[in-house]
């Protein structure tokens, strides 16, 4: 009875005893289980703390930036500007205005302005009314006025200097730059003009004039924006050229009635003073002298040995303009000129009706045979004729580096040692290309050189004729 009872207190101790674990493993469990809740507050704690401090400085930022866009965008608005640009080597204002020097320049700027003006009215509602016209004219006022003067359009060349003072100083944003004479001096210009504003936030729009010269296709087709493209409009005086008329389709394009000429300036249509027609014999027809020979007196025949001789008028009188064809002398304004002129015409005439049909006539006045002549102007100056030229192909040709003298005069005095080609075969339109190339170096003789095989410039005429 006794071992029975020890027995069952030992069962009921080690019941007891495994008891006690469980409790203590479970005591331990939730003590580590309690840490672990502890470090995640404590880290969400600072979490939510730093992102408490982060949205404080962000909101402040953000109210920063809020006010410094919108100081900027006042900046942007207050200096708000549209550009105009222009060639004026080639968009040349009306001769109307022109031809009042000053007083047409500040017209001209007038007119500009109010045209601008209502097409932005028009066309760029969004824009704020207080923005400015800003318009930069480049061109080589000498050369420019000496060719609106030789064409007949001004009465001296210094009008057109007097029109571009009167221009710049109607506006004080207007400027009509003299560029000076050079190969594309005004073309650079505008431009590296036209590229520093066509991304400039102030500049909200830029009215291109260029209509004229197809060097500046290049330009307009690297503009690949179509937010630039929408802010380009191209102004229209001459028609424009073929390359410039395909890109038409991508910008906008607008005609100031009366502010630009229609049409380029051509010398060549001047008129110059004709030479006047020499009298000489009329000679009938030998039926007719034969049909008359018996109705004149026979002692009309002495008069023959009595007709003065018709001395040619001085060569200072039978002038010739280079650029006026030859007068044809016709029978009909021959016989009309003598009577007029010559007195003893009507005695010629009959002695010649009553000249036996078996005289001997006299022989034929030899002709000269042609010789090539230099092309000069009523003043005696040497020009160079029109020449169309690309400007690409003539960086190309330039690069090549040709003798010019080797390919166009055959004489290099060089010869082997020539610092230039002479071993390239160039065709046909590149030695076109080279005959410009080499046109581009000033003669030393300027316009008194008289080498009929001279190859160097002389005058920069043909520069104008290809973009006025």
């Amino acid at each position: 009875m006794a071992d029975e009872n020890a027995q069952a207190l030992h069962e009921r101790f080690e019941l007891l005893k495994g008891a006690e674990q469980h409790k203590n493993n479970l005591i331990e469990e939730l003590l580590r289980r309690l840490d672990t809740l502890s470090d995640d507050y404590r880290e969400k704690t600072l979490d939510h703390a730093r992102e408490v401090q982060y949205s404080r400085e962000v909101q402040l930022r953000e109210m920063q930036l809020q006010d410094e866009l919108r100081t900027i965008k006042a900046l942007v608005e207050r200096d708000a500007f549209v550009l105009v640009l222009i060639d004026g080597d080639g968009m040349i204002f009306d001769d109307r205005l022109v031809q009042k020097g000053e007083s047409g320049g500040k017209e001209a700027a007038s007119m500009l302005w109010s045209s601008i003006r209502d097409y932005v009215h028009q066309r760029l509602p969004s824009l704020s009314s207080d923005y400015k016209i800003v318009t930069r004219i480049y061109a080589n006022l000498k050369g420019l006025g000496d060719i609106c003067h030789r064409s007949g359009i001004l009465e001296r060349s210094t009008l057109i200097e007097e029109f571009a003072r009167g221009f710049t100083g109607s506006k004080q944003l207007f400027d009509f730059v003299d560029v000076g004479s050079g190969k594309d001096r005004a073309d650079d210009k505008i431009s590296e003009i036209f590229k520093l504003h066509l991304y400039d936030c102030h500049c909200r729009h830029i009215f291109f004039g260029c209509s004229h010269d197809n060097g500046y296709a290049r330009l307009l087709e690297d503009v690949a924006d179509h937010d630039a493209l929408e802010r380009i409009t191209l102004l229209e005086g001459v028609p424009f050229e073929k390359e410039l008329a395909l890109l038409k389709s991508k910008y906008e394009t607008t005609r100031l009635d009366g502010l630009f000429r229609t049409s380029k300036i051509n010398i060549y249509q001047q008129h110059y003073p004709q030479p006047q027609i020499m009298p000489h014999q009329h000679v009938m027809p030998q039926q007719h002298i034969s049909s008359q020979q018996h109705m004149i007196p026979q002692h009309s025949m002495s008069q023959q040995q009595t007709i003065p001789q018709i001395m040619p008028m001085p060569a200072s009188v039978q002038y010739q303009s280079p650029y006026q064809p030859v007068v044809a002398r016709t029978p009909s304004s021959t016989s009309t000129t003598n009577s007029s002129m010559n007195p003893m015409a009507a005695s010629w005439a009959s002695t010649a009706i009553s000249t036996p049909a078996n005289v001997a006539s006299p022989p034929p006045t030899p002709q000269p045979t042609p010789v090539a002549s230099i092309p000069r102007n009523r003043y005696g100056e040497r020009v160079d004729l029109l020449m169309n030229y690309d400007k690409n192909e003539v960086k190309r040709v330039q690069k090549l580096h040709m003798c010019n003298v080797h390919y166009l005069r055959m004489d290099c005095p060089y010869g082997d040692e020539c610092s230039h080609a002479h071993d390239y075969h160039p065709n046909k339109n590149e030695m076109q290309t080279l005959k410009y190339v080499a046109r581009m170096t000033p003669c030393r003789f300027k316009t008194e050189c008289d080498d009929i095989k001279c190859i160097y410039g002389h005058r920069y005429d043909e520069i104008y004729f290809e973009f006025i």
